[in-house]
């Protein structure tokens, strides 16, 4: 039986194609964070060696304390747990374009060109292949927002380029606390098309309604 067979785009006696995990260029951009966190680590763990190595201590304590200071200030905390939603997000994201049809029937998946931390969650810039749209994403949003743990997501489509699509992951209620520049204001808050209509009901409100006692 063809995978959530209300957004298929393939025939239903057609077996889905099977995605392709991607050459290893695409798999290590996929992995960059994790990567670069590693190399900084790795980088981090040789200084130190080599500072007590010397019986340099001062430096040691130097760079111990200001790896560890974010971790004790409330805005580094913040910054750190924005970021590391922003990671996860990212793979949820694309194992959501794994698991469904939002991938060509070569198997090549959308790419995450960038994610940063918002007030409610996540935004992602999404360049799309051939053959997937801003819509198949809109489509999608309920099994992208189970994907992701979130609430809803709503997705802009680019005004100029249709290629590129702005991936909204909303987690939580509006708070404080993101460092990052929206995605909105680097490319401009005009440039977005949302999909759904500002005046649509939210998902919560939806269900509410809909489980609501008649007369």
């Amino acid at each position: 039986m063809p995978r959530n067979p209300r957004n298929q785009r393939y025939p239903a006696r057609e077996d889905l194609p099977a995605a392709d995990r991607g050459s290893v260029p695409a798999r290590l951009w996929r992995a960059r964070t994790e990567l670069l966190l590693l190399a900084g680590l790795a980088l981090l763990v040789l200084t130190l060696l080599g500072t007590a190595r010397e019986g340099r201590w001062l430096p040691f304590v130097l760079l111990a304390g200001a790896v560890s200071a974010p971790a004790a200030t409330r805005f580094g905390r913040n910054w750190i747990t924005a970021h590391f939603w922003c990671v996860v997000s990212r793979h949820r994201l694309q194992r959501t374009c794994l698991e469904t049809t939002m991938h060509t029937r070569a198997g090549r998946i959308p790419l995450v060109l960038w994610i940063t931390p918002t007030t409610t969650g996540e935004k992602a810039l999404v360049l799309v292949r051939a053959g997937v749209s801003a819509e198949t994403f809109e489509a999608f949003g309920d099994e992208i927002a189970a994907a992701c743990w979130a609430r809803h997501v709503n997705v802009h489509r680019h005004r100029t380029r249709a290629q590129l699509l702005m991936v909204e992951i909303v987690r939580r209620d509006e708070t404080p606390g993101a460092t990052s520049p929206g995605l909105d204001r680097l490319y401009g808050r005009r440039a977005w098309i949302p999909l759904r209509s500002e005046f649509d009901e939210p998902p919560d409100l939806r269900a509410a309604v809909s489980l609501s006692p008649v007369g």
